[in-house]
């Protein structure tokens, strides 16, 4: 039996600075080839990063934090779709779409706001995918989220 993976965009974070806070936004414009605009990191295969809420839920869970999603410090949080081995795929956010370059390695800022958290992280894609933006336009929280290739997975 199959699953379609549709899922719903829950969070969006719009990072300052290089290793500065990040915004939390209810909405974000998403610039072709460049990334999400405002975003200290721009252009390049990085421009968005994402992760599921799910993953984030039993990381945190396993730390036995309540700690906020931004603490990941990851563009967009999606619920319903799994990231796990999405190299290569192309993720549709509203009417906008990613193309998933690899999975996000975990850095040293993690363990400075939640000691043990990049550690892990680093469990099965637990955090997240970057990829680069394929469309203009807008994205707001509550969008729907899809692969665009429409392929389900095995459950």
């Amino acid at each position: 039996m199959t699953v379609p993976d549709l899922g719903r965009l829950e969070g969006i974070w719009i990072k300052r600075s290089r290793g500065g806070p990040m915004d939390a936004a209810p909405t974000a414009r998403l610039d072709a080839g460049q990334g999400i605009a405002g975003n200290a990191n721009r252009g390049g295969r990085r421009q968005v990063t994402i992760i599921e809420q799910e993953a984030w839920r039993r990381v945190t869970a396993g730390l036995d934090s309540n700690a906020d999603p931004s603490t990941r410090r990851a563009n967009l949080m999606v619920s319903g779709i799994d990231l796990r081995d999405s190299h290569g795929r192309t993720l549709r956010i509203g009417r906008c779409r990613v193309r998933l370059f690899g999975e996000t390695r975990p850095c040293n800022l993690m363990d400075e706001s939640l000691p043990g958290l990049r550690e892990a992280l680093k469990s099965d894609w637990s955090g997240g995918a970057f990829g680069e933006v394929l469309d203009d336009g807008e994205i707001s929280i509550g969008d729907p989220v899809a692969w665009e290739d429409g392929a389900a997975r095995p459950t």
